[in-house]
């Protein structure tokens, strides 16, 4: 069975969906090209969009642990990189028409099964499935867009934001299951569960995080104060599993709150050593109880927005949450 032509097609857009039987081949992790346009160039350039142009918000699943983050680096591979040359040979479209933003700027090694980001391009589409089914077929199998949609012009994916939902996984037991060696924290240190709860409660409300906040190299002075919604602590036989969700978040904001509070389970301090770290507003005083944990344990798991950002313009596609394939039965001869 043949997918439909690309819509583009009909605008003069070459067509980017084949016949179905035709196979993407994965792109080589050494073969992406990233141009030198940077995050904050693509969301300055996002306020000059000709109002002939169209949004798409993507949901994009990958696995951190050979990534350097999210975000385009000259050097390394990173996450966004790599989806832009997708869409790039997808689209026909240079990197800095496509205009790609993501929601987070996840680290190297973090994962995500809710990253949110949005691109540009100058011609509609009448379908998303062919289109979605060709970046996947493009992506390596540690990034997958699990959904793509259209999105109204208020849209964007990182100043939209509403909330964030983090994990961080700590797999407590004295051998680490090696199944979960790229996503869990290994901890030898039987924790205290119930004391991790209680210093966690500690960081819901609005507070300034400063204490709680490493330096960023090549971001703007974030505002400090951000709004923590809840901060569960919850255990499922050896894993140990921290959810977070807040207004925002500051540069390894997630990962030095998680550090505190397994210093906490380990009874090396109290729970009430996290009131008295946020009042300072120091990062050096963090440093005296604890260091960073590694990021493989995190994952970004949902990015919320208000409603009347998800809404689709009037005229667009349906969304595209991928296609389920069936196999027709067989019929056997009759003798």
């Amino acid at each position: 069975m043949n997918t439909a032509p690309s819509p583009a097609s009909a605008t003069g857009i070459p067509s980017v969906l084949p016949s179905a039987p035709v196979e993407y081949p994965c792109l080589p992790i050494s073969s992406y090209n990233c141009s030198n346009l940077t995050g904050d160039q693509q969301d300055n350039d996002m306020k000059k969009l000709k109002p002939s142009t169209y949004k798409w918000r993507l949901v994009i699943a990958y696995d951190g642990t050979r990534f350097s983050g999210w975000q385009y680096q000259q050097s390394t591979p990173t996450v966004q990189c790599i989806v832009e040359e997708a869409l790039t040979r997808i689209t026909k479209l240079e990197r800095k028409d496509l205009l790609l933003v993501g929601a987070g700027r996840t680290d190297a090694g973090v994962h995500a099964w809710g990253q949110v980001a949005h691109f540009i391009t100058p011609f509609n589409y009448d379908s998303l499935e062919g289109v979605h089914k060709a970046l996947n077929g493009l992506l390596p199998s540690d990034i997958r867009v699990r959904e793509i949609s259209s999105a109204v012009p208020e849209f964007h994916a990182r100043f939209s934001v509403k909330s964030k939902i983090y994990h961080y996984k700590i797999y407590n037991d004295t051998i680490m299951d090696p199944f979960h060696r790229n996503y869990a924290h290994h901890s030898i240190y039987k924790l205290n569960v119930a004391a991790m709860r209680d210093a966690a409660r500690h960081f819901v409300g609005k507070h300034d995080f400063s204490a709680f906040a490493n330096t960023s190299r090549n971001d703007r002075v974030p505002n400090p104060v951000k709004n923590i919604f809840h901060f569960n602590v919850n255990e499922m036989g050896p894993l140990v599993q921290l959810e977070v969700e807040g207004s925002g978040f500051l540069f390894r904001q997630v990962r030095n709150m998680v550090a505190l509070l397994l210093q906490v389970g380990r009874e090396a301090v109290s729970p009430d050593i996290v009131p008295r770290i946020l009042g300072s507003r120091d990062r050096k005083e963090l440093a005296k109880f604890a260091l960073s944990v590694p990021p493989h344990g995190l994952c970004l798991l949902v990015v919320k927005y208000n409603e009347e950002h998800l809404g689709l313009p009037p005229g667009g596609p349906e969304t595209s949450f991928g296609r389920n394939h069936s196999i027709s039965k067989c019929k056997l001869p009759s003798f």
